[in-house]
């Protein structure tokens, strides 16, 4: 293991849950993770081996079965997986997110009924905002949910599910007119309802229709999907938080720790392909010599080393200052932004060290090339990230009188 991306100040337990995460990764993902990919084969042993590390309750509390370890352990196992196999880092990044909305949002007894069996992962989460029309302008939602008696009857289309299929459990956000007046703002009209669903595809379960996998470029093996809602019945009581309106908060605070995670799966990727890119300089001759020893590559090796250590110091930054309770929109927006960015530019240089050889599917390379752009857009694109950072550093240098 190289001096690339070690951070300062774990705790035993938090270097040792680490530790495992990364034996686990270089025994039972990366000598797979191609192969699966190229098949588009969901890892099904993979998840199960999750499941039994405990990774799927890294975040719950120990009263409900959970580790109850903080954003920064759990950003720093994230950036190991994703390192094997970017994939199974989405697998894990929906479901946290719902339980974290739960912790955070829930009412008792939605936290009773549903996170013992999240830490286990009996109950696999999915979290579903876009739409096919809507892109980043989450206030464009027109999935509805209209009050009917003791229940809520949901109509409309979601897109780009993670888990879709795989899940039995979507935190879904529609809009809700009931009690609030015509003419208030959008983000004040949203509810996010708490969907149980059984596994698989097609009607899986009345009025919910899970289509088929999404055929993707790269993020292979998890399934991506669409959502379609057709008069399907939700209890009241399944409310994130017993209250409508609150939705949109509730999702954003879900996406703002996400962003962090987004950023450990870009340091992971990327310090992947720096891996795979220094490794490969020092087999291949050319002129005489490993190509490692022209100054050319070692300019390149050089930049892919010092993103992958500022891309990793920033997602630390954004996680530690989440764990203080402090608000870490601004440092989340950074880390994401940067962590994607340097994410595509270390992987295209690897890439480039591989010469004709990155083209091929025998290397890996190939499949981080194909896999880099999905963090590029998931959880904002890199220009809505600058739009959050921009103008929290607007609020932040405000000019006085």
């Amino acid at each position: 293991m190289g001096r690339l991306a070690q951070t300062e100040g774990l705790t035993d337990v938090q270097r040792e849950i680490v530790s495992t995460v990364r034996g686990f990764v270089d025994k039972e993902i990366l000598p797979v993770a191609t192969e699966l990919e190229h098949r588009d084969e969901y890892p099904t042993e993979i998840v199960e081996g999750l499941k039994d590390l405990g990774v799927f309750g890294l975040m719950i509390p120990e009263e409900y079965g959970g580790l109850g370890e903080s954003l920064l352990t759990y950003a720093l196992c994230v950036e190991e997986i994703a390192r094997g196999w970017m994939s199974v880092s989405g697998i894990i990044n929906t479901h946290f997110i719902v339980a974290y909305m739960l912790k955070q949002h829930g009412t008792r007894e939605q936290k009773d009924h549903f996170l013992p069996k999240m830490a286990t992962g009996e109950v696999r989460g999915a979290f579903s905002m876009s739409e096919p029309g809507l892109g980043s302008d989450v206030s464009a939602i027109s999935s509805k949910g209209v009050r009917d008696g003791e229940e809520y009857v949901l109509t409309g289309q979601k897109m780009w599910l993670t888990n879709g299929g795989s899940s039995t459990l979507v935190a879904v956000l529609c809009r809700t007119d009931e009690g609030h007046p015509e003419g208030t703002a959008p983000h004040r009209s949203m509810t996010t309802f708490l969907v149980e669903k059984e596994p698989g595809f097609g009607e899986v379960r009345p009025g919910l229709t899970v289509p088929g996998k999404i055929d993707k470029m790269g993020y292979k093996g998890v399934d991506t999907t669409e959502l379609i809602m057709d008069g399907l019945r939700i209890p009241a009581d399944r409310v994130l938080g017993g209250q409508t309106g609150r939705g949109f908060y509730q999702m954003m605070d879900g996406v703002e720790v996400g962003r962090v995670n987004v950023a450990a799966r870009g340091c992971g990727v990327a310090q992947r392909a720096f891996e795979l890119g220094i490794d490969y300089a020092q087999q291949r001759h050319t002129f005489g010599k490993p190509i490692a020893q022209h100054q050319a590559i070692q300019f390149k090796l050089a930049e892919m080393g010092t993103k992958v250590e500022a891309a990793h110091a920033l997602m630390v930054g954004a996680a530690r200052r989440k764990d203080s309770g402090e608000r870490n929109d601004l440092e989340a927006g950074m880390a994401k932004y940067l962590a994607s960015e340097y994410c595509k530019e270390v992987v295209e240089d690897a890439f480039r060290i591989h010469g004709g050889y990155g083209f091929s599917k025998e290397y890996e390379i190939e499949r981080l090339y194909r896999e880099a752009p999905m963090l590029l857009i998931g959880e904002g694109t890199a220009e809505i990230q600058k739009m959050i950072v921009g103008r929290r550093l607007l609020e932040e240098y405000r000019l006085q009188g």
